[in-house]
């Protein structure tokens, strides 16, 4: 019976640890989220910032310009644990936090974001939508993308929302690829508790 408890006690000390990394929200000074990026890095720190391309003109040219797509905002993959890590990083003003403790954002969020980037979609800032028709790309280049659609005289639109942040992207799609996701498929954070966040 003691060498069965022993094995037993080995085998759990060497099973791989459990992965508990979620996506935060890191609060940075006004065009140092690029910095950030790179700050964390060094740091081992998994981050992810989204950004688009800007056409402007510079004197008698045009000039390409890389800008976050939420401006001020990082998201970092980190453990609570790893929470020092992002804040003592100089250009990062806070985490975004419910009373004090760092709030998650959603997976699905992310993944939206991911797979809209990964695949070289053209994001455009959209006012922040949380209610309304909410839709899944079915087949195509982005299969499986979940958001609100939102119809206009040149075509359809689909929103991405990022919930924690009240930020929303969109992305021009055929609505034709577009199919109904029940309502209790998704769910987000409400009004009041994004508001309290700090």
């Amino acid at each position: 019976m003691g060498t069965h408890i022993e094995c037993l006690s080995a085998s759990l000390s060497t099973a791989a640890p459990v992965d508990d990394r979620r996506w935060y929200v890191a609060y940075t000074y006004p065009r140092h989220e690029k910095s950030v990026a790179d700050q964390l890095t060094h740091k081992s720190v998994e981050s992810f910032l989204p950004t688009i391309t800007t056409i402007s003109r510079w004197r008698d040219r045009r000039v390409k310009i890389e800008q976050p797509l939420f401006p001020g905002y990082i998201f970092a993959r980190i453990s609570t644990r790893e929470k020092l890590k992002v804040v003592s990083v100089p250009s990062v003003i806070r985490m975004l936090s419910f009373n004090e403790v760092p709030m998650p954002v959603d997976d699905a969020d992310i993944d939206a974001l991911m797979l809209c980037v990964s695949r070289g979609g053209a994001l455009q800032p959209h006012h922040f939508t949380a209610i309304g028709e909410r839709v899944r790309v079915r087949e195509g280049m982005f299969e499986g993308l979940e958001g609100f659609v939102v119809r206009h005289h040149e075509g359809c639109s689909l929103v991405v929302t990022v919930s924690l942040i009240q930020q929303s992207v969109s992305l021009e799609i055929e609505e034709s690829l577009l199919e109904c996701v029940p309502s209790l498929a998704h769910t987000s954070l409400s009004s009041s508790r994004v508001a309290r966040l700090q």
